[in-house]
C-alpha cells in the first residue's frame, strides 16, 4: 500500500511539473511556419546558409529565430559547430539559436551548399531538397519560429546550438507526424510569389518538443522561466548555463550577479526554491542528459564537460541523481 502511494505522489508531482512547464511555454510568444521539405538519399550531406542570410529569407524582422527539423523517416546527424547530434524517424532536432548548420545521412558525402539545391527565394511552393544517390531515404520538414523571449537568447545559454527530443512512444510522437504531415499538406501558394502555411502547429509542436527538452532541467515548476528574467538570478544563470563544467564558488557566482554570496543564496531560494550549488549540479545533470543521448561522446568526455575531473565522481553524481550509472542509463536509450 506504502509503495503504491508513493508512486501515484511521483506520479502526481510529475504531472504538476509538466502542467506548470506548458503554462509558462505558452506565455512565449512563437510565430512562424514550416519553410522546407527534404527528401534525401545516401549517401548525402548539405549546409545551411549562414545564420543572417536564414533570418533575412524567413524573418527579417524577428529578434531571434529558432530552427527545427522534424525526421519523418530514416537516420541524419547535425553539426553546428563543434556539437553534432544523430537523429532517427520521428525524433524532432531543434537549432535555438538558427546557427549555421550541416545536415547529412550515415554514409560519408561531400557537403554541398543548400543554395546548389533550392531555388532562391521568393518561392512559389515550398522548396524541396532532392539530393543523394539513391541509397537508403530518409524524410524530414524544416519549420521556423521567431521569439524575443529570452528562454533563446544565446548569452543565456539555455540550450545547447542543436539537441534532439525523442518524443515518447504513443500519442505525442503520433502527434508530432501527424503535425507535420498536416501542415505540408495545408501549406498553400497564396499569390504569385508567396506561400503560406499554418503557424499554429509549428508552435504547438516546437512547445510540445521544448516542454520534453526542458523536463528535466532543475525547478522548472517553481518559476525557472521567470528567473532568467530576474536581474540578480539571471546573470548567475547566464554563467552556469554558458560554462557548466567550470569550477563554480557561491562566490564566484555571486560576483557573476554582482551581489553578496548571501544575497545571491537568499534569492535563489525565494525565485528557485533551491541553493545556487544545488541549482549548478542539477544542471550538470540535465546536459549530461542530452550529450549521453544524442551524441557519441564517451562517458569520459560528458563527464569532463559537466564539470566532472573522474568518471568514478561524475558516475557517483549521475547515480544520485539518476538511480542507474551513465552507461547504463545511455543503453536503455
Amino acid at each position: 500500500m506504502t509503495m503504491a502511494r508513493g508512486d501515484h505522489d511521483r506520479d502526481a508531482a510529475t504531472a504538476d511539473r509538466s502542467a506548470a512547464l506548458s503554462d509558462a511555454l505558452a506565455k512565449v510568444e512563437l510565430t512562424g511556419a514550416i519553410f522546407l521539405h527534404g527528401e534525401c538519399t545516401e549517401a548525402w550531406a548539405y549546409e545551411s546558409l549562414p545564420s543572417q542570410d536564414i533570418a533575412a529569407v524567413l524573418a527579417p524582422d524577428a529578434a531571434r529565430l529558432v530552427i527545427f527539423h522534424v525526421v519523418v523517416s530514416g537516420t541524419c546527424w547535425v553539426e553546428a559547430g563543434n556539437h553534432k547530434v544523430w537523429a532517427h524517424d520521428g525524433e524532432v532536432i531543434v537549432l535555438p539559436y538558427n546557427d549555421q548548420h550541416r545536415m547529412g545521412g550515415i554514409e560519408t558525402a561531400e557537403v554541398v551548399p543548400i543554395w546548389q539545391l533550392i531555388e532562391p527565394p521568393p518561392w512559389a511552393a515550398v522548396p524541396r531538397i532532392a539530393i543523394g544517390r539513391g541509397g537508403d531515404r530518409s524524410q524530414f520538414v524544416c519549420g521556423y519560429l521567431a521569439c524575443d523571449d529570452l528562454l533563446f537568447d544565446p548569452r543565456m545559454g539555455v540550450f545547447p546550438p542543436v539537441f534532439v527530443v525523442t518524443p515518447p512512444e504513443g500519442p505525442v510522437r503520433s502527434w508530432v507526424k501527424a503535425s507535420s504531415d498536416l501542415v505540408l499538406q495545408q501549406t498553400s501558394q497564396v499569390t504569385d510569389d508567396r506561400v503560406a502555411s499554418p503557424t499554429d502547429i509549428p508552435q504547438l509542436l516546437l512547445r510540445e518538443v521544448l516542454k520534453l527538452h526542458l523536463a528535466n532541467a532543475p525547478a522548472t515548476d517553481t518559476g525557472w522561466l521567470a528567473a532568467l528574467r530576474d536581474p540578480v538570478v539571471a546573470p548567475a544563470l547566464a554563467a552556469i548555463h554558458g560554462d557548466p563544467g567550470r569550477k563554480w564558488t557561491l562566490a564566484d557566482l555571486a560576483r557573476e550577479a554582482t551581489v553578496s554570496s548571501t544575497g545571491l543564496d537568499e534569492r535563489f531560494r525565494t525565485v528557485l526554491g533551491l541553493a545556487p550549488i544545488r541549482y549548478l549540479t542539477g544542471w550538470r545533470m540535465h546536459v549530461a542528459e542530452d550529450l549521453l543521448r544524442s551524441t557519441t561522446l564517451s562517458v569520459t568526455a560528458v563527464a569532463r564537460q559537466v564539470g566532472y575531473e573522474s568518471d568514478e565522481a561524475f558516475s557517483r553524481a549521475f547515480k544520485r541523481d539518476h538511480g542507474t550509472s551513465p552507461s547504463v542509463w545511455r543503453g536503455r536509450r
